[in-house]
């Protein structure tokens, strides 16, 4: 008997190849709307100040055979058993002063400046030796083409708050092109309930010079992280849970060299300029919770950073982010 089941098997297997494997294809695509504000608080504090606001849109994806798309190709993969996740994105990042209300120039804060951009993303996930690579290309805008001005004073007038009417001493324009590489290895898991990790990053270009190193620690009931970023967030496929909920914490620690975010020469001034007193060492702890049901997730992450220039202080933002995927 066992073996005419073993027969009948190989039979439905030759003939259907993708019956018995269908229900464990990974979900194609992933969004995510991705909020950065240091309006939300879990202390119910908001502020609006420093590095106050970042929108993000992004499309994941996973493909059935290899890219044909040039960068594609060149760009680091996990070895030969990897799981490779595709993505485009479009990102406002905001910079503001503690007063957002005076039209004067203030040297002693942090500058008004928006950027605009355009990303290309990677994320590379080696599932049986569980390490990844991510990488983002990004190309974009800073200064007045990034239209932070116009999202700023329209979001305050949505919500009946101050305008704001410094941005003529906003960061003047400028071009920005970025190569982000990622690498995470697994340290240590118990079953599927903790998963601890290590990384580190290192950013290229005229907006971000930096090198970053962190931990991180995932605990509660997730798919396992190195299974591709499309399952972290939610999945209708039976091979991956259909509920997760866990949470997520990560120190991080940075060498910065410039971030042209915070510095350089202003919209109406060629004299006037914030100088480059850049903190090279940067701290940042990043702590929240993941919450997904089928195709749906929501994440919410508290980050509390020491302050980004000499001088100025400390700042908390939170994120809140929506997963829809399919």
């Amino acid at each position: 008997m066992k073996r005419v089941i073993q027969f009948l098997s190989a039979i439905i297997l030759f003939i259907f190849p993708n019956v018995l494997f269908a229900q464990k294809a990974e979900p194609r695509f992933l969004f995510r709307l991705y909020e950065d504000n240091d309006f939300f608080n879990i202390r119910g504090i908001g502020t609006d100040e420093a590095y106050s606001n970042g929108t993000r849109f992004d499309l994941f994806y996973t493909k059935k055979h290899e890219s044909k798309f040039f960068i594609d190709k060149i760009l680091p993969k996990a070895g030969d058993s990897t799981i490779n996740v595709f993505g485009w994105g479009l990102t406002q990042l905001m910079v503001t002063p503690r007063d957002i209300t005076k039209t004067e120039f203030q040297p002693d804060d942090y500058p008004f400046a928006g950027s605009l951009y355009v990303s290309h993303t990677l994320y590379s996930y080696n599932p049986e030796k569980k390490y990844d690579f991510q990488t983002e290309v990004i190309a974009g805008v800073r200064g007045p083409a990034a239209m932070a001005k116009r999202t700023q004073t329209f979001a305050h007038k949505l919500i009946h708050d101050r305008t704001p009417r410094g941005w003529d001493n906003q960061l003047a324009n400028a071009v920005l092109f970025n190569v982000n590489f990622t690498a995470e290895k697994e340290l240590f898991h118990y079953h599927k309930i903790l998963e601890v990790m290590i990384g580190g990053r290192a950013t290229v270009g005229n907006m971000l010079n930096s090198l970053t190193l962190y931990p991180m620690l995932r605990i509660g009931k997730f798919s396992p992280y190195f299974q591709g970023y499309l399952n972290q967030y939610g999945s209708k496929s039976q091979r991956f849970k259909k509920f997760q909920v866990y949470c997520i914490v990560r120190p991080e620690g940075s060498f910065i060299v410039t971030n042209r975010l915070m510095n350089g020469e202003l919209k109406n001034s060629k004299t006037a300029v914030f100088e480059n007193n850049i903190r090279n060492w940067f701290a940042e702890v990043s702590y929240g919770a993941v919450i997904t049901k089928g195709n749906f997730g929501i994440s919410y992450t508290q980050k509390v950073a020491s302050a980004y220039k000499k001088g100025l202080y400390r700042h908390s933002v939170g994120n809140l982010s929506l997963y829809y995927n399919w």
